[in-house]
């Protein structure tokens, strides 16, 4: 069987917890990013949190895209590590119920965790460990898996590492290999300051398809106007989805700069908006759908995962219903 997407990426465990800002200057968290934080820092925030109600849920950014994938009735595989603990177990189960391949087996460690912190504004604050995550290498990728796919997408915060940016570049060097297209989601604006020469080629070379925010594209691009920093992508990128937040999209493709609109919502929480559009258009652009209609599928699909605690879509998308959005 072949698959729509095959993404590698971090396997972590999302603990969410609603909170506040007073929590947060408390124990001296920046508000609004990512943090990598070890497994000591990791206990002292959720012993902190030990009267708090928390959802668990298996995550990571290329996760929660691939699991979107899924839930719109794509197909997808995951290439991940995971520790043997409890967390390992209920992320490969988890993964598995939902559809999503994953050929790698758990390793003696811990699993990554993400505490995502989320405050009355829908402003979502993260605090990662990557415990065994951190260990997939090339070693891991799989190419006769990877020649099974349309697209390869991979997550940006794997070039953090220097055998996860392994994984990463042998998968992007296996694909194209194999004619098969890449996607790169930049992740997070801060990894432009650590990773921009290795971005930069990507984007000039191998990138089919560039994932950004409108903060990642000024800071890659060093532009103001959205559209001027989606066009200087395009100018070596052939395909570009730069998200506006409630603003919509703007994606480029073939010179032109297609507007996609927002979706109206009451958001609750931000986590995985960016993963669940790239999810929309990824799905979109695998199953027949055009790069318009794409990027609308993958603003619903935000619109919806915002107005819920939590990365995932509250339940999966149907064809019917994917046809009534786009109608």
């Amino acid at each position: 069987m072949g698959f729509d997407v095959f993404g590698v990426g971090n396997a972590i465990m999302d603990i969410q917890v609603r909170t506040d800002d007073a929590f947060l200057s408390s124990m001296e968290i920046e508000k609004g990013i990512m943090t990598l934080t070890d497994d000591a820092r990791q206990k002292e925030i959720l012993d902190a949190l030990s009267d708090h109600k928390i959802n668990l849920c298996s995550g990571g950014s290329a996760a929660n895209t691939i699991v979107g994938i899924a839930d719109m009735g794509g197909s997808a595989a995951y290439a991940c590590k995971t520790g043997q603990d409890t967390f390992g177990e209920q992320y490969l189960d988890e993964m598995k119920t939902l559809g999503v391949a994953i050929e790698i087996a758990a390793t003696k460690g811990q699993t990554g965790t993400c505490v995502v912190l989320v405050t009355p504004d829908a402003q979502r604050t993260m605090l990662t460990s990557l415990g065994i995550s951190s260990s997939l290498d090339a070693d891991d990728i799989v190419e006769a898996e990877i020649a099974k796919a349309k697209y390869v997408y991979i997550e940006g915060y794997l070039f953090l590492g220097d055998s996860t940016k392994a994984a990463a570049l042998k998968a992007i060097e296996l694909a194209k290999k194999n004619n098969v297209k890449v996607a790169l989601t930049i992740s997070d604006p801060f990894l432009i300051d650590i990773c921009r020469d290795q971005f930069q080629q990507l984007i000039e070379g191998p990138v089919d398809l560039l994932f950004c925010n409108e903060d990642e594209a000024k800071a890659l691009t060093g532009k103001e106007d959205p559209i001027d920093c989606a066009q200087a992508i395009h100018q070596h990128c052939e395909n570009v989805a730069l998200t506006l937040g409630k603003n919509g999209s703007i994606i480029m493709h073939e010179g032109e700069a297609l507007p996609v609109e927002g979706v109206e919502v009451n958001a609750i929480d931000t986590t995985g908006a960016g993963d669940m559009y790239a999810a929309g258009v990824l799905y979109g652009i695998t199953n027949g759908l055009t790069w318009q209609q794409a990027g609308h599928l993958g603003s619903h699909a935000a619109a919806r995962v915002v107005s819920q605690l939590g990365a995932r879509l509250p339940n999966p998308l149907t064809a019917d219903e994917i046809k009534a959005l786009l109608a």
